[in-house]
């Protein structure tokens, strides 16, 4: 009798294990747990201030793949244009209010990717957000669009914030706004000469050339006009078909559309350098 009950107490704890394990779902598998959480992108518009040029980077990046959480941040405060530009005592001040959003991104989601694009003035003050932030803190990638700083400033503080590439975007087309209008009112760091936006930055001695490595140029080409409808103005890089055939790429794969590689264009400009610093 005592035999029966062992057996039948067993089956029972069998059959009672064998529910649960049918009603209990399996845990989620561990690499799904893991996958890459969505960027967080942050850009800085031009001394204009916040413009429809700066929404539709954002829109072509988004039609082009690259899915983001996007942020825009006006940093001329409405005192626009040459005001902006000049207004170089709030040009730190901005950057600390730049820096410490990446700062509060980074603590609220360590795990997510950090991107800044910056147009014009804008991609002065991003430069000197990332030279205010910690050493653990790091972005991606960015992506400057004639930049209006000097050519000579040195990045080198700045790139040492920089997991991936700077996308440096230049035209010579451009001199109104980066020769014409820089020589006149000077660029955002207080420097009478063209603009990066023109031409691309140089290398100065002052700096770290493993960190220059990271600077990748993507000079204007004639190409562009017909292809994206950039005729290499002060606002075509941020044009949506622009950004979607050719920034996103450039964003997601690390390299530009194949009829478009630049890869044999030098990183810096080092032999220029003493001429611009003249």
């Amino acid at each position: 009798m005592i035999r029966g009950m062992i057996i039948r107490t067993v089956r029972r704890w069998f059959l009672m294990s064998a529910l649960l394990v049918w009603l209990v779902p399996m845990p989620a598998k561990a690499a799904a747990a893991k996958e890459t959480p969505r960027p967080w992108l942050l850009h800085l518009n031009g001394i204009g201030g916040e413009r429809v040029c700066d929404h539709t980077l954002l829109s072509g990046l988004t039609a082009g793949g690259f899915d983001a959480d996007f942020h825009i941040f006006d940093w001329t405060e409405g005192e626009t244009g040459i005001v902006a530009l000049q207004r170089r005592d709030t040009h730190p001040i901005e950057a600390r209010k730049v820096a410490d959003l990446m700062i509060q991104q980074f603590t609220a989601s360590p795990g997510t990717p950090i991107y800044v694009t910056g147009h014009s003035g804008g991609a002065a003050i991003l430069t000197y957000a990332l030279e205010l932030l910690p050493d653990e803190i790091k972005v991606e990638s960015i992506c400057m669009f004639a930049p209006a700083l000097s050519p000579q400033y040195d990045l080198t503080k700045a790139l040492k914030h920089v997991k991936g590439k700077l996308y440096v975007f230049s035209s010579p087309h451009d001199f109104v706004v980066l020769s014409t209008g820089t020589k006149m009112f000077g660029t955002m760091d207080g420097v009478r000469c063209d603009a990066a936006g023109l031409k691309g930055f140089v290398q100065p001695k002052t700096a770290d050339a493993e960190q220059y490595k990271k600077i990748v140029p993507q000079p204007y080409q004639r190409s562009w006009a017909l292809r994206y409808g950039n005729v290499g103005s002060h606002i075509c890089g941020l044009r949506s078909k622009f950004a979607r055939d050719y920034v996103a790429k450039l964003l997601l794969t690390g390299k530009p559309p194949a009829d478009d590689d630049a890869a044999a264009a030098p990183t810096t400009r080092p032999v220029e350098a003493k001429a611009a610093l003249q």
